[in-house]
């Protein structure tokens, strides 16, 4: 068969499902579609470092450690961010295995009720056909797929605060046409609580400024008065405020950590990593969302979008003036890429939030091709799916066929050979994934310069440990060692069987190491084996202190 009849059945195909969209009752399918697409290959490609192997690893260890309050890293209290991923993601480890499919689960689910829920929403109030082309958009789009293929906090938390902002869309609308508000109330409420609990206050403040602006520049007043719903702050109270008391009582110092510093103090500093221009984020958004952001160029156009208008149809009471949702739309995606831009610190995950609102821009631009009777205006639509499609799927087998950096196999060496009682230690890095991969609870060694001021100025995983080790001094001890103790100890005659990991570029600066072949290598990064009570190179210079 020829590649031109192929693509024109599939063509064929995604109208066919399109058209199934629009039904009143199609989102179970949406639901059922999306997740589907978006879980079908997870499992091909082991976890990412560092970010993957962190916050499953986190995750991990809640189920090694059976403690589910308090994230630790290394077994030590890791208070970077809320544990609302960690739980879900401990939950799906103990369900499905320890395996990436399982760790990106989280992400997976969160981009689904995301896609899901904003269908609905405009299902109710838009129409049907516009709620089965921004979901198309949104679902098969380069940038919410890596997003959801990627098990971090960041598609979990765009998806509570875009199911906060609709909740509080939703109560807006029911009360305008006076139906009964409570419930969405405390949906946008629970949502936010789910919010905070997965990234802190962002989870409320960015859902807020959004239905902030959206309302006073419609100079609805009473509506932002009855957002500060009574019950509504009582919910969100007893579902955050639990975990954070206990952290407190378990950490003193918890509070000033987590919310002084790691909310208002990281937001302003500019010592982080990945420093860029205010203007960063406009470009990234733009070709993440490759071919659909192409669209965007028609509302530069005389007759674009914006000069239509909406007027709903007497038999649906809940479809509301376009304009409106325009303006939620756009003070939606506004306020997210302003908040993140003012950072000298920028990732690119952090707008994830913004893609909902950029579907609903570019759909109406497919809206207005079909409502001016434009030849094709379906099947331009299905041609942009199936081209996107065709990249989130080219990305997939890019990471199968060139792996990035993981030490699953190195994990996976360790744990064929590894007898009780031996001892892991990690030089100068942090390999985050070896222990789930590894099967290994036993606490592992790091070491590094940790007497270096530098390290508090930083944002990597000496940062990490060491603000950790500020919590649990006594077990940071044990486990964040220099250079010399680690010499000193594989100098004494008593020493367990030890397994160090290093890159293999710098393991001739160990004397450890120095000659000594890896017992396995991946890659750029190898795994020694010093068996018990023998004698390493360099003991005659060690110092005379040996590590308690």
């Amino acid at each position: 068969m020829k590649f031109p009849a192929i693509g024109t059945r599939l063509v064929d195909a995604g109208e066919s499902l399109w058209r199934r969209l629009q039904a009143r009752r199609a989102w179970p399918w949406v639901a059922l579609f999306s997740f589907l697409w978006l879980a079908a290959t997870t499992w091909m490609y082991p976890l990412l470092l560092p970010d993957e192997g962190r916050y499953v690893g986190v995750a991990w260890y809640m189920l090694a450690s059976g403690d589910y309050l308090t994230p630790h890293l290394d077994g030590l209290p890791f208070f970077h961010k809320p544990p609302l991923f960690y739980w879900l993601t401990a939950a799906s480890l103990a369900l499905f295995g320890d395996n990436a499919w399982a760790g990106r689960l989280c992400s997976v689910l969160a981009a689904t009720a995301l896609v899901t829920v904003f269908y609905v929403f405009l299902r109710r109030y838009a129409s049907g056909r516009a709620a089965g082309r921004t979901t198309l958009i949104l679902a098969v789009q380069p940038f919410l797929f890596g997003a959801a293929h990627y098990a971090n906090l960041d598609m979990l938390v765009a998806a509570l605060m875009g199911l906060t902002v609709m909740a509080g869309a939703d109560a807006v609308f029911r009360r305008e046409q006076l139906r009964p508000d409570g419930w969405s109330l405390a949906a946008m409420y629970a949502a936010a609580a789910a919010g905070f609990l997965a990234k802190g206050l962002i989870g409320i403040v960015l859902p807020g400024g959004v239905l902030f602006f959206w309302l006073l520049g419609r100079r609805r007043y009473r509506a932002l008065a009855r957002l500060l719903w009574w019950p509504g702050i009582l919910l969100f109270l007893a579902l955050t405020l639990p975990w954070m008391v206990t952290m407190q009582l378990r950490h003193p110092g918890f509070f000033d950590y987590y919310i002084v510093y790691q909310h208002f103090q990281r937001f302003l500093e500019t010592g982080f990593n990945n420093p860029h221009p205010f203007w960063f984020y406009v470009p990234v958004v733009l070709g993440l969302t490759l071919p659909w952001s192409i669209q965007l160029w028609r509302w530069f156009q005389p007759q674009g979008p914006l000069q239509t208008a909406f007027v709903p149809p007497a038999h649906r009471i809940e479809q509301v003036d376009r304009r409106v949702l325009r303006g939620l739309m756009l003070s939606w995606l506004a306020v997210v890429l302003v908040f993140f831009s003012i950072p000298a610190s920028k990732l690119v995950g952090y707008v994830i939030a913004v893609l909902p609102p950029l579907a609903w821009f570019i759909q109406e631009t497919f809206e207005q091709r079909e409502e001016s009777n434009a030849p094709g205006a379906g099947r331009s639509l299905v041609r942009h799916a199936l081209v996107a499609a065709g990249l989130c799927l080219l990305a997939v087998a890019a990471l199968v066929l060139f792996p990035q950096r993981s030490t699953k196999g190195l994990a996976q060496a360790l744990a064929a050979s590894a007898q009780p009682g031996d001892h892991l230690v990690m030089l100068d890095q942090y390999s985050y994934d070896v222990p789930m991969y590894a099967g290994w609870r036993d606490p592992i060694i790091a070491v590094s310069h940790w007497d270096d001021p530098r390290i508090m100025q930083g944002d990597d995983w000496r940062r990490e440990l060491a603000d950790a080790a500020g919590f649990a001094p006594d077990r940071g001890a044990d486990r964040l060692w220099p250079e010399q103790r680690l010499q000193a100890y594989l100098c004494d005659p008593g020493h367990a069987t030890t397994w160090l990991l290093a890159w293999l570029d710098e393991a001739e600066r160990y004397p450890a190491l120095a000659g000594r072949e890896p017992w396995a290598q991946s890659r750029k990064m190898g795994l020694w084996r010093v068996p018990a009570a023998e004698t390493v190179n360099g003991c005659g210079e060690t110092p005379s202190s040996a590590p308690e």
